[in-house]
């Protein structure tokens, strides 16, 4: 799992994903794929990639887009292999499918 396929899953999904970085800031990837760290402050000392490797958990929480969305929204805790899962089987159907176009 790397940084990218959270980028994208969050934009497939319209979730925002949490995980904390081995310095206690947390490392924020929102519905637009950006990947923020709310308290730098400075230049950073660190690689996210390389932050992303050791995180052992992460928070989702899914972005309400619309009124009908209102109420829905349930925060969840995944492991590192539960969000791997879930990046995988977020793109299954998606890399299937561009291996039946050629």
């Amino acid at each position: 799992m790397t940084l990218s396929d959270l980028r994208k899953l969050t934009v497939k999904k319209h979730l925002r994903i949490r995980f904390a970085l081995s310095n206690g800031m947390e490392c924020v990837v929102n519905e637009h794929g950006i990947a923020q760290v709310p308290a730098l402050r400075a230049v950073p000392t660190f690689n996210l990639e390389e932050e992303l490797r050791g995180a052992g958990s992460f928070v989702v929480e899914p972005v309400e887009i619309g009124e009908k969305d209102k109420g829905k929204s349930k925060t969840r805790s995944y492991t590192r292999d539960e969000m791997t899962a879930l990046t995988a089987a977020g793109f299954g159907a998606e890399a299937a499918h561009d291996e039946h176009d050629d």
